[in-house]
């Protein structure tokens, strides 16, 4: 476990997926799984279709807990002239390399910042509506993992490692979570009216702040924007303290996840929000401890056993 493998996280950072066109990521999510789930130690039902829009759910035998893991990334949107507008809230700063690809080609610009005015700076003009991401530059060293939208490729590669040896539960990858949400709740509803789950595991990624370091295991968030609820988040650390596996408790007054809209629907649905933390968050240069990841698919496998 200690020797992963990166090479899946490096190809999923480079998918262009932001809020509203996750498709990309769904497509190559889907051949992913249906070419590695006969590896697996139970293969899943794949679920998706009109009624999910560009959702997708794995169901492994019997589930009790879902796993949710958004697929959509910061960026920025093309609106008149040269001027950008932000896709959920990206780190700006003049120099950033964007691409996109418009019907005129593919595109590298450079993102140009000038009091809180965005704009974009490129040979030609690009048409409106076209969206731009952060140019990969995925870099690894002994320790270190570096690359852009580690938020939230990293929650989705911790999800795909986790399926390898889940035997029951759900894997639910959503959209929009980056822009303020919009699938999780028919979402929910299928979970719950289908198969009956009332709790979640938030596969995302959270801040390296004075209380939460690299290094020092998987975080699990006590609260955010959002309160979870505290017998269920103490169930989680029990687990975790019984485990063994490196965990540190994170407890903020801001940020937020797929775990809000759960709270907020019409299901009396538990949820934790478990993640690495990483810093330089939503900048090309998110970095994450390798050690820390290691801890984040560990203490997943045990919960979706335990729980």
């Amino acid at each position: 476990m200690h020797k992963l493998d990166y090479s899946l996280l490096h190809q999923l950072c480079r998918i262009h997926a932001p809020s509203g066109n996750e498709i990309a990521m769904k497509d190559f999510l889907l051949k992913y799984v249906k070419k590695n789930k006969s590896f697996w130690k139970v293969e899943p039902e794949i679920i998706h279709g009109p009624e999910f829009q560009d959702c997708l759910i794995l169901k492994f035998g019997k589930p009790r807990t879902a796993i949710y893991a958004h697929m959509d990334s910061i960026g920025f949107t093309v609106r008149y002239q040269d001027q950008l507008v932000p896709i959920g809230g990206p780190k700006a700063e003049t120099g950033y390399k964007l691409v996109g690809e418009d019907a005129l080609g593919p595109i590298e610009c450079e993102l140009v910042e000038n009091d809180g005015d965005l704009h974009y700076k490129f040979a030609r003009g690009i048409q409106r509506g076209t969206e731009l991401v952060f140019k990969c530059d995925f870099r690894e060293s002994e320790e270190y993992v570096q690359s852009c939208y580690l938020d939230n490729r990293l929650g989705v590669f911790n999800a795909l490692k986790v399926a390898e040896t889940l035997e029951d539960g759900l894997i639910i990858f959503s959209c929009w979570e980056e822009h303020g949400g919009g699938s999780v709740s028919y979402l929910a509803r299928h979970m719950v009216e289908k198969w009956g789950v009332t709790q979640a595991l938030i596969s995302d990624i959270t801040w390296i702040t004075e209380g939460v370091e690299h290094g020092q295991g998987v975080a699990i968030s006590m609260r955010d924007r959002s309160i979870p609820r505290r017998s269920f988040v103490n169930r989680i650390i029990e687990l975790a303290e019984e485990s063994g596996i490196p965990y540190q408790l994170e407890v903020e007054g801001a940020g937020g996840s797929d775990g809000k809209e759960l709270q907020a629907s019409p299901y009396p649905i538990d949820w934790c929000f478990v993640g690495t933390p990483e810093d330089n968050v939503h900048s090309p240069d998110e970095l994450v401890h390798k050690s820390d990841i290691v801890s984040m698919i560990q203490l997943y496998s045990t919960l979706m056993k335990r729980l």
